[in-house]
């Protein structure tokens, strides 16, 4: 038997404030994808943001669906835009806020395992890492070097991409 043992590491500043510029900038670019949420269901709105390599922000939002497995996450709506649009740019930063009117965020919100395998792809996809920053609105923020971090046991199986 092998013990084996998993560290995460991610740093917490108190406010946005605390940011260098670059990232309290797509902090509150994330902020205002959350205008676009269409989540009349859950009323918990998220929005996202994606700094690319070449400076452009890719804006993106939940969507929910009365059939309930049918809607998508902003992180996911955000990635897919970009894999079908700007694959050639590489991602450096990912912003992810929340926020609802029925109680107060007082922590960032994570996301869900769907977002963080598709986000392990992206990173495969371009072949490195990018920064996460998990904004809770009005307060921390979690910045984190890339999302095995988050998800050390990501599904990857290479040899799929050589049946091709």
């Amino acid at each position: 038997m092998t013990k084996h043992e998993i560290k995460i590491s991610f740093k917490e500043y108190d406010t946005v404030e605390e940011l260098n510029a670059e990232d309290h900038n797509l902090c509150q670019e994330a902020v205002k994808a959350l205008a676009s949420s269409h989540s009349p269901y859950s009323k918990f709105r998220v929005g996202a943001a994606l700094l690319l390599k070449s400076g452009k922000v890719i804006h993106a939002s939940n969507q929910e669906n009365v059939a309930y497995p049918s809607g998508l996450c902003a992180e996911r709506v955000a990635l897919f835009h970009w894999g079908t649009s700007h694959a050639d740019d590489p991602i450096v930063a990912m912003a992810v806020t929340a926020k609802t009117d029925d109680f107060e965020l007082l922590k960032p919100v994570t996301s869900c395992g769907a977002c963080l395998q598709v986000m392990a792809e992206c990173e495969k996809r371009q072949n490195s890492p990018f920064k996460m920053l998990l904004y809770c609105i009005g307060g921390p923020v979690w910045a984190i070097d890339g999302v095995h971090s988050l998800m050390p046991f990501m599904f990857f199986e290479d040899r799929l991409s050589q049946a091709v």
